[in-house]
């Protein structure tokens, strides 16, 4: 039986800070571990989706592609799905539809949102694959590709992690996005407003796995890295 209380994560957000961007698991080893999900191909090759156990790529010339299980990952987090509704909402904001959700839950756990509904003004981004010498997240980031749908129907697939766990993850909520035709999508940016169900799934155990077999991670010093400021940077 599937566990549906624990969130898997394979790497950190700040790992990708440096640039440690060598693809340490494979989509056929992260599907084990869920069904559900997000993160980034080596190199931060697009964006990723992973919903009903399919694994979507947003790539950088916003084509959707569905991936291989030898497809590899320096960062990713999955579940198995079981959400529950929890409210419905009409043309929120993201920050509306945050402060919503968040007064109807606790701050204090790890939780994943999907939202399927309208969305207007719906902005979001891939970036393109880059190989090594791998530059920093930051200057790696700045080729991306910038996707805008007026109006899109789709699901907002959401992680949340507690301030505390800043780092690890980002703190706070984490958004991808992919239209119901499989055409477009990607890490939000940003939207006008959210139409549609909110559906939620708690978590009370986090499994964070380390790419203890890398030898660039095993034997890097983020000592002198200010890793908060970056990861947000690059995030927003």
């Amino acid at each position: 039986m599937a566990n549906t209380k624990t969130l898997y994560q394979h790497g950190t957000l700040a790992l990708l800070v440096p640039g440690l961007l060598d693809g340490t698991i494979t989509m056929k080893e992260l599907l084990e571990h869920g069904d559900t999900g997000i993160g980034t191909g080596e190199g931060l090759d697009g964006e990723l989706i992973i919903l009903d156990g399919v694994p979507y790529q947003v790539a950088s010339d916003g084509k959707v592609n569905v991936v291989k299980d030898d497809f590899t990952l320096p960062f990713a987090n999955s579940h198995f799905g079981e959400y529950r509704n929890l409210t419905t909402v009409d043309a929120l904001s993201p920050k509306e539809l945050e402060t919503k959700i968040l007064a109807m839950t606790s701050s204090n756990t790890f939780f994943s949102i999907k939202v399927h509904g309208t969305f207007t003004n719906m902005k979001t981004r891939a970036v393109k694959k880059s190989h090594k010498p791998y530059a920093t997240l930051g200057k790696t980031a700045e080729d991306q590709s910038i996707f805008v749908q007026e109006s899109v129907e789709g699901t907002l697939l959401s992680y949340y992690s507690p301030t505390i766990f800043d780092g690890a993850a980002v703190g706070g909520f984490h958004h991808h996005f992919l239209s119901d035709a499989h055409d477009f999508g990607g890490h939000v940016l940003g939207f006008g407003g959210a139409t549609g169900s909110v559906m939620i799934q708690q978590f009370d155990t986090l499994e964070q796995h380390l790419p203890v077999n890398n030898p660039d991670y095993m034997n890097f010093d983020f000592s002198d890295w200010d890793i908060l400021s970056d990861i947000h940077k690059a995030e927003s």
